[in-house]
């Protein structure tokens, strides 16, 4: 752990130079699982990170937590060397769910985990959950639910499992007890209904906050803000660049500024469809005189038949000057989305 620690912070002093100019206002330290290193480690990363960028004193720093890999001590320090957000891998609170995942914690530990998490001073806690698990219901996912509205965290984020290609899960998916795409359609109207009515505003696709606070780290990203990206697998966009590092463990420590999986300059016409790919993402949709000025193209115009359909069907909205879609467009975001794909991604 200390050497992979030392390579990012070599990683880090190579890249300091090219951002002397700008101000970040997020640090997240992302999964795998972040809350497994020495808290000295942490410590140690981040206040390289403040002598090499600048960095507000305000901003907001996540961790990403599994609660079988910190206790109070723990948290506690990561708390006093100013990490300000918690971000905990809950996923669910049925042990019979947990197990299916392979989760190390039972659903007890993970509510002590966030107990203790604000006991130590943690206000800003968010709390991943999973939909579309293993011998998930609508009941066991309403129970999950309350209990976690219970503790009343700032944020919750609530993801559908992917089953991945060569995952145990993937490799199982034959024999697994998997709710139904209706039981799953279901549970999706169950959180958003049951979130809303506690004070969560759906502000992004999986993401639900209280009054003020949405993920300001994930927010740049949906507003196509340029960001660095460190460490294994970590990718970057910077100065009209998206480059991201490679998977292998062995040459990033090695050198870790020589490990590039790829590097691509992005294109008028790839920004312009991102711009409206991760902007439709949000409940606030994108902003049409915005892109008009960015791109100078009228959107409604130039994709008018699509626009027309999807809100003539109820998944799309335009008002206010800004493109949307509604509450049904979100759970068909992704068949909605590629149908603004320019022709050269098609291709």
């Amino acid at each position: 752990m200390r050497a992979y620690a030392d390579a990012l912070i070599r990683e880090m002093t190579h890249y300091a130079p090219r951002a002397r100019d700008t101000v970040f206002d997020t640090v997240f330290f992302g999964g795998g699982t972040p809350s497994l290193l020495p808290t000295d480690e942490v410590e140690r990363i981040l206040l390289s990170a403040n002598e090499l960028f600048q960095i507000e004193k305000d901003s907001e720093i996540t961790l990403e937590a599994n609660p079988a890999t910190a206790d109070e001590e723990k948290l506690a320090k990561f708390r006093r060397m100013g990490v300000n957000r918690l971000s905990v891998g809950v996923q669910s609170l049925s042990d019979k769910e947990l197990s299916y995942l392979g989760r190390l914690h039972t659903s007890r530990e993970a509510l002590d985990f966030l107990n203790t998490a604000r006991r130590v001073g943690f206000d800003n806690i968010n709390v991943d959950l999973m939909y579309g698990i293993p011998a998930q219901t609508p009941a066991s996912a309403k129970e999950t639910l309350l209990s976690v509205v219970d503790f009343a965290p700032a944020h919750i984020s609530a993801y559908s499992l992917m089953l991945e290609d060569g995952t145990p899960l993937y490799e199982r998916r034959a024999q697994l007890p998997l709710p139904s795409e209706e039981e799953e359609d279901t549970i999706n109207t169950i959180v958003s209904r049951t979130l809303e009515k506690h004070g969560y505003r759906h502000y992004e696709i999986s993401n639900y906050a209280k009054q003020g606070m949405p993920s300001r780290h994930n927010l740049h990203y949906w507003h196509s803000d340029p960001y660095l990206g460190f460490g294994v697998s970590a990718y970057s966009f910077f100065d009209g660049v998206r480059y991201g590092n490679a998977s292998d463990f062995s040459a990033y420590l090695f050198d870790p500024t020589a490990c590039l999986a790829e590097r691509e300059s992005i294109t008028e016409a790839s920004l312009a469809y991102e711009w409206i790919m991760l902007r439709l993402r949000l409940a606030e949709g994108l902003s049409l005189s915005e892109y008009r000025a960015r791109f100078g193209v009228d959107l409604l115009c130039a994709h008018e038949k699509t626009i027309k359909v999807f809100v003539e069907r109820g998944l799309m909205q335009v008002a206010d000057g800004r493109l949307s879609l509604t509450e049904r467009g979100f759970r068909l975001s992704n068949s909605i989305l590629i149908s603004f794909m320019p022709d050269e991604k098609n291709s």
